[in-house]
């Protein structure tokens, strides 16, 4: 799995560039770049994804969403000469390609640009798109590494751009590969670096992959919103509960909302919660508008530091949970699970959301989840079976008191 971390040019965030397709996979593109000799001259490993929007021709804004790469291709790929520096070029799927350039100045190499194309011609990934032809999203960089060096990025940053969402992680890559072997000489990105810094706070570690590490307390609940402008447009009420496992050890946290800061942002068809702690790096919750009169939860993205001094980062844009109409909330008080991947699950405890159509910042009326429906059901079900019970009590206890009555007035 291998992503670059980019420094930008002035008025431009800090990227984490991963060479990642699939981010909700496994999937990871891989490539050992060989000179005329047979002899190895650029290595990358890395992960990403893509998210687009795009507006159609009756207005409206819809998303691409780009996990699923098929037909990978590294056509273009070069190991550079006097007149032009490596460059990794790689196409996938229908008309996407992805292109980073390498530059040098002894004793550094420079990650240099990278570029991303795509064609709204497609019309089974862009149904309906206004605008057909090819889209390309490109930006100059500055990202210097020591040459015979290995760039390696664990962290996983969202970048956007021109409507375009990457995420990227994992990243592992050299440039001006020396004699042919890949060096175990590591530079870290700026955000790996302080990974061994970072104080956990509320967090367990059990050593044993086999044992499921359980909390002795519930997390507590917190109360979450997001503001555009002068108005909420965003509420959230949950405990959560994180369950991580990495390198076959399993981890539990329960996320603190009295030490939990919190963004967000809404658009019209996408909201967005971000949670943060000394722990947590980020926890994204992004809900999605589906079928223009219901919203869902549809991508959650990570990245927590573990105790160990690692980062455990995971992204997942194709997910399906808290199903509720528009103008309504979600809500579910016993325990629920999101399965985000193998490795990460969150449990929620005395959930609430609304994502959009909030009015006067309070919560609309709530739709149940099949759970609390259930305990609701039960409840009357339960009162009504002890009410029956009750009262054949009574009635055979009257019974037994009024034989025993005519029995006291029998005659000698």
């Amino acid at each position: 799995m291998v992503c670059f971390r980019f420094s930008l040019v002035p008025g431009l965030a800090l990227v984490l560039v991963c060479l990642v397709l699939g981010a909700a996979q496994s999937y990871a593109l891989e490539l050992d770049l060989t000179n005329s000799e047979n002899a190895t001259c650029l290595y990358a490993k890395w992960r990403m994804n893509f998210t687009i929007y795009y507006e159609t021709t009756n207005k409206s804004q819809k998303t691409a969403t780009i996990s699923d790469h098929d037909n990978v291709t590294y056509i273009g790929s070069i190991c550079g000469d006097d007149h032009s520096g490596p460059k990794i070029a790689v196409q996938f799927g229908s008309g996407f390609s992805w292109v980073v350039n390498f530059t040098k100045n002894e004793p550094k190499y420079f990650i240099d640009s990278i570029s991303f194309s795509y064609n709204t011609t497609d019309s089974i990934t862009f149904p309906d798109a206004e605008d057909k032809g090819i889209v390309t999203v490109y930006d100059s960089l500055e990202v210097s590494i020591p040459l015979n060096n290995v760039f390696r990025c664990n962290s996983l940053l969202t970048y956007e751009k021109n409507s375009v969402v990457q995420h990227y992680w994992d990243v592992l890559v050299q440039a001006f590969v020396q004699n042919g072997t890949v060096s175990r000489k590591e530079f870290l990105c700026e955000e790996d670096k302080g990974f061994t810094t970072v104080a956990p706070v509320v967090h367990t570690t059990v050593p044993s992959p086999t044992t499921t590490p359980t909390p002795e307390e519930k997390p507590q609940v917190g109360n979450y919103s997001v503001s555009s402008g002068n108005t909420t447009c965003l509420l959230a009420t949950m405990g959560l509960q994180l369950n991580i496992t990495q390198d076959k050890v399993a981890s539990v946290i329960n996320v603190n909302p009295t030490s939990t800061g919190f963004t967000g942002s809404c658009q019209p068809q996408t909201a967005q919660l971000r949670l943060n702690s000394s722990i947590i790096k980020y926890l994204d919750f992004v809900f999605a508008v589906k079928d223009e009169n219901r919203f869902y939860l549809k991508e959650v993205n990570a990245s927590i530091y573990l105790a160990n001094g690692s980062v455990f980062s995971i992204a997942n844009n194709n997910l399906s949970y808290w199903d509720a109409p528009l103008g309504s909330s979600y809500m579910c008080n016993k325990e629920q699970t999101v399965s985000v991947s193998g490795t990460f699950q969150i449990n929620t405890f005395s959930l609430k959301v609304q994502p959009f159509n909030v009015t006067e910042g309070k919560y609309s009326t709530a739709e149940e989840c099949s759970a609390d429906s259930d305990l609701n059901f039960l409840i009357p079900v339960a009162v009504g079976v002890a009410l029956g019970f009750l009262i054949i009590v009574v009635f055979i206890s009257y019974m037994i008191g009024r034989r025993k009555s005519r029995t006291g007035y029998q005659s000698v």
